[in-house]
């Protein structure tokens, strides 16, 4: 084998020395003869036209590529001329494109959503934030290609991150999995709404940032200047009820438990973990702190409401009812037949118990089915209207009990059961429904505009209007704007006069400039949340009445009653005496003893501010305003320390953005 490579090498060197000269240079053959070769050669110019026996064009001519026919010898086809045309050069292959996948079945979108959910939730990549929203973009393909689908990844979810012990009754076909499913299919998951949605619900995002409103041309006129004369006293008082989150519960059971580990407590199906199977605390017949308020209690506050205010033969001017007549109930327990009824049996009895005089009510969080929801107009269809059957009979009935005008009614019905009425008196009352405020869920589609729902378009209106006419205007609402900055949406910053939903007895202070100067001089309006009537959570039973002047209609004076409930078990042995309601306090004398104001003058936003004032020189005065706030209960905390300028932080705060900006969290709820 040595021996040819060493000649096969030897033949090689002679080959390239006589190339590398410019001469013919001899090659030796195996059989030992040599042939010469030329250095170089010249090919003739002529294209060898034998090569091939047909042509689309002149092989021999110079002005452009000779095109041979050429024959596939496998499929026996001609190539056309069409493939190589120089001056037609073809674009896309439509004859044979790339196949596509076959068309996933639903199942297995589902199925994939899933996997790349538990894909995204590992990535190290990713932030918890980036995850949470590209899982959302996940969920949202789903829910527009297969609808039908959303529940079962919304359960699937739940279940692998553990979200809740009990995922079929949250987020089954028949709770929140058909309304999660519509939200994301029209939410923008990936930027705002997906941001607010992560932030709110999941805790994963930072809350984005408060969107500046543009009120360019949002007014129809500018601002009067100079402000009109302020309307005189009369010195003649109208007496105002405000009731506030009944929550009758007509499912209460009397002798269960009371002081339950799971769920609405007194009720069958409630129990205490140390003991499941016999009552630890068993439920009084007229409620308890844990429990939302049974018939007995309704039945009761209603009664002596007017033997405590005086309005037996009379009645009130008017009762203002802020919201939240249906109990705690899990998603999975509620009905629109349980909203429905429970509409009817509140309603007839503020008629039947307190009095001839209107009653103006407003939706709570809890008045829909499900809790906490309402959809705008704007998704159009029948999502728009889906819960249209709940302004329907909420309007239905106001008319019915005489408490709303004709010309209010049919506005009621179409626009979320909101509307404005002009009293005889003078005074506009406009009622909002909050629900378009807050964490409904369908608040986070285009979560970044502040009104997506028209509510805010109907408040400015309506405020135009009387501002026009020269009439004062209350509002009602149930949600909250401002306090600590925890029930309201920071979009839009809302304006309510009077509200609940926080079953405590609050207050808010609104100031001018949205509040970058607050003082006596800035304050602008007040807003008062009346206390519950239900006792959940920890908290005594109570209500409010207004002094209110009946020109001016500035609130004089305001009165709170209240119920100790810890008393009611000693009830449930006789039938001689129920609840005792007591007066409570005097919001003038309770707040107003170091302060220069007149005995007539009104209890308005400067009149509160200097309320806050004394708060920070004197801690009792906090102390004072911390006992109201449960109600008297013997379960309410005390306010010391960093909870004093908390709270006064939020009375001063009719936002929830500037609760936010400005406050300390965490002491908002003496529950």
């Amino acid at each position: 084998m040595s021996v040819k490579i060493g000649y096969f090498l030897t033949l090689a060197i002679l080959a390239w020395s006589h190339y590398s000269q410019g001469s013919e240079f001899a090659l030796a053959a195996t059989d030992s003869t040599t042939s010469t070769v030329p250095s170089s050669y010249a090919v003739p110019g002529a294209f060898p036209t034998s090569l091939y026996s047909h042509y689309y064009n002149n092989p021999t001519a110079t002005s452009a590529q000779p095109q041979p026919v050429i024959s596939d010898p496998v499929t026996h086809e001609i190539f056309p001329f069409s493939l190589t045309d120089s001056h037609n050069i073809p674009q896309y292959d439509t004859v044979d494109p790339h196949p596509l996948p076959p068309k996933a079945s639903s199942q297995k979108l589902l199925q994939q959503a899933v996997v790349q959910i538990k894909s995204i939730a590992v990535n190290p990549m990713f932030s918890t934030c980036a995850r949470c929203q590209a899982s959302l973009e996940v969920a949202k393909f789903l829910a527009l290609a297969a609808p039908e689908q959303g529940t079962n990844l919304a359960l699937t979810l739940c279940e692998y991150f553990n979200y809740s012990s009990s995922c079929e009754k949250s987020y089954g076909p028949l709770v929140m999995g058909p309304i999660l499913t519509q939200v994301v299919s029209f939410s923008d998951v990936g930027g705002y709404d997906g941001q607010s949605i992560c932030s709110e619900f999941l805790g994963l995002c930072p809350a984005p940032t408060t969107t500046t409103l543009n009120l360019t041309g949002w007014f129809a006129k500018p601002k009067p200047n100079p402000l009109p004369p302020p309307k005189q006293p009369s010195g003649q008082l109208l007496k105002v009820l405000h009731l506030s989150d009944l929550h009758i519960d007509p499912r209460y059971a009397n002798g269960a438990e009371a002081n339950c580990t799971s769920g609405l407590c007194c009720r069958d199906n409630a129990y205490n973990s140390l003991s499941p199977q016999t009552p630890l605390v068993p439920a009084p017949r007229y409620g308890s702190f844990l429990c939302d308020s049974p018939y007995s209690l309704i039945t009761s506050v209603l009664e002596a409401i007017p033997q405590l205010t005086g309005t037996e033969s009379t009645g009130f001017d008017f009762t203002m009812f802020t919201g939240d007549m249906l109990a705690h109930d899990p998603d999975n327990q509620q009905s629109r037949a349980l909203n429905e009824y429970s509409e009817v049996v509140l309603y007839d009895l503020f008629k039947r118990m307190l009095g001839p005089g209107p009653t103006y009510a407003t939706l709570g969080n809890h008045d829909t089915c499900l809790p906490d929801l309402a959809s705008p107009l704007s998704l159009g269809g029948a999502l728009g209207q889906q819960f249209s059957w709940l302004y329907d009979h909420v309007t239905a009935l106001w008319e019915q009990e005489g408490w709303l005008p004709e010309a209010s009614v049919e506005f009621s019905r179409a626009h979320y059961a909101a509307y404005m009425v002009k009293r005889a008196d003078g005074l506009r009352v406009i009622s909002l429904d909050t629900n378009l405020c807050t964490s409904n869920y369908f608040n986070y589609i285009n979560s970044s505009e502040p009104d997506v729902s028209g509510i805010l378009r109907f408040l400015t209106d309506e405020l135009q209007d009387a501002e026009d006419a020269g009439d004062r205007v209350w509002i009602i609402g149930h949600v909250v704007s401002g306090w600590d900055g925890s029930n309201s949406l920071p979009n839009p910053t809302n304006l309510y006069i009077f509200w609940g939903h926080t079953h405590e007895d609050q207050l808010s202070i609104f100031y001018a400039n949205n509040g970058t100067n607050m003082s006596a001089e800035t304050a602008q309006a007040v807003s008062w949340t009346g206390p519950s009537v239900t006792p959940l959570t920890k908290l005594n039973s109570g209500f409010r009445v207004y002094e209110v002047d009946s020109a001016t209609f500035e609130v004089i004076e305001a009165y709170t009653w209240k119920s100790y409930v810890n008393d009611y078990p000693a009830l449930d042995s006789q039938t001689q005496f129920g609840p005792t309601f007591e007066f409570e306090y005097s919001t003038r004398e309770a707040y107003g003893g170091n302060i220069i104001w007149g005995a007539t003058d009104p209890l308005n936003a400067t009149w509160w501010h200097l309320v806050t004032e004394q708060m920070e020189v004197d801690p009792t005065l906090m102390q004072a305003f911390n006992s109201y706030q449960g109600k008297g209960s013997i379960l309410t905390p005390p306010c010391t320390g960093e909870c004093i300028p908390a709270r006064i932080c939020y009375i001063r705060s009719g936002s929830t953005s500037i609760a936010k900006q400005n406050c300390v969290s965490g002491y908002g709820s003496v529950q």
